[in-house]
């Protein structure tokens, strides 16, 4: 194995500091079971979790799971390192306990996990304090959903989020890198619409030189043939991990996104479905369904970032740009002093501590800087894999 995969490994999914190991959360004493809402210390409440289910994916999108450092010699976690259904049903039972209402599943590309219909029946049986159910979700890279779609509605997941990046099938085929074709995914989203899981929102990642001319394609088969059952969002690329080499000459702005799809379909802002939403909506003005805006780079959201991720071996992050996790797999699988396992409201004790004190602000600070100095080489940060965590 090259020099480069045994740096990636320590690298890309535990840059730490020293020695890249996460942090073992600290235990307070009288620890209780919380019941309540948990603010960090910019005030954001604790509201959404992302579980990530796998590490894994059958596509090599260029910023995301680029090939030439995720090639066959990767050696991606072993089954043992990674959480079983059981104890990621037992960690969100404790984040609901601590707040949380929607549980989003990720990847990796999540339909690659065995069984995972089963991950989301036992979730779907989870209640908020006050007995509401969880809104329970799904992002996925589509290639398995044509298949899947029923089987996870009928599980009790509510609705799917998946990633496409062009219409064009010699431009999709490219960007995944394993010539996966484009009607494929189509067809898994017509099934997801088909299941109920909706409305499917669909995400769109615009690189500048890449595939901006299908803006306009992507909305208009969209809105064509689904209209409000899909709605179509637009991400700005982002510098997330430490492998995608990116600049910020590739961004374009969600403004410019806007206009061009304004001058194709005229739109009319919206207002915000709930506090923390990380997209902009705006109303196709003919009453065809409605596309949003994910800024993270022009227009940093962090001021009501609400969102937790738990990588599929247990670390807990704070931020889709952090640096270092928490270790909450040591808490589940390890013992007290006293020998006995650690109890329920002692872990929901070490998250509640860990949560107040976030001041993670990474976009706010990145827009700060200026724009020459910005690119995933120059930050001087190892900052975490998006494949690892999710988006």
């Amino acid at each position: 194995m090259s020099e480069r995969n045994i740096i990636a490994i320590h690298d890309l999914r535990n840059p730490a500091s020293g020695a890249g190991i996460p942090e073992i959360p600290a235990l307070p004493a009288g620890a209780e079971l919380s019941s309540g809402l948990l603010a960090d210390s910019l005030g954001r409440t604790l509201h959404d979790l992302r579980i990530s289910v796998t590490d894994r994916c059958n596509f090599r999108c260029s910023y995301c799971m680029p090939k030439e450092v995720f090639d066959k010699d990767y050696r991606f976690l072993p089954q043992t390192a990674l959480l079983s259904f059981e104890e990621m049903l037992r960690i969100a039972r404790i984040f609901v306990a601590c707040g949380v209402r929607k549980i989003r599943l990720t990847g990796g590309e999540p339909l690659l996990r065995r069984h995972l219909e089963d991950l989301v029946a036992m979730l779907a049986n989870l209640r908020t304090p006050d007995g509401a159910p969880l809104d329970l979700t799904l992002t996925t890279n589509g290639s398995l959903l044509a298949r899947k779609a029923a089987a996870l509605r009928q599980a009790g997941l509510r609705r799917v989020t998946v990633s496409l990046d062009a219409m064009d099938d010699r431009i999709f085929r490219a960007m995944n890198d394993v010539d996966f074709p484009v009607a494929d995914v189509l067809a898994g989203i017509d099934a997801a619409v088909a299941a109920g899981l909706g409305p499917v929102k669909v995400n769109m990642v615009v690189k500048r030189g890449t595939n901006e001319h299908e803006i306009v394609a992507m909305a208009r088969h969209f809105r064509e043939r689904h209209g409000g059952q899909v709605v179509l969002r637009f991400i700005e690329y982002m510098d997330v991990g430490a492998t995608n080499g990116w600049r910020m000459d590739q961004v374009l702005p969600s403004a410019e996104v806007r206009a061009r799809l304004h001058a194709a379909f005229p739109l009319m802002p919206l207002d915000a479905a709930q506090p923390g939403e990380t997209a902009e909506r705006w109303a196709y003005a003919d009453g065809r369904g409605e596309v949003g805006f994910i800024s993270s780079v022009t227009q940093a959201f962090c001021g009501d970032c609400n969102r937790a991720r738990l990588s599929t071996e247990g670390q807990l992050y704070l931020c889709l740009f952090a640096e270092r996790g928490h270790d909450l797999r040591s808490l589940l699988r390890g013992a007290h002093p006293s020998g006995r396992p650690w109890s329920d409201a002692e872990i929901a004790a070490a998250i509640g501590l860990i949560w107040q004190r976030r001041d993670d602000r990474y976009s706010q600070l990145r827009a700060s800087q200026p724009a020459e100095t910005a690119t995933t080489e120059g930050s001087g940060r190892r900052r975490i894999e998006m494949s690892y965590i999710g988006g």
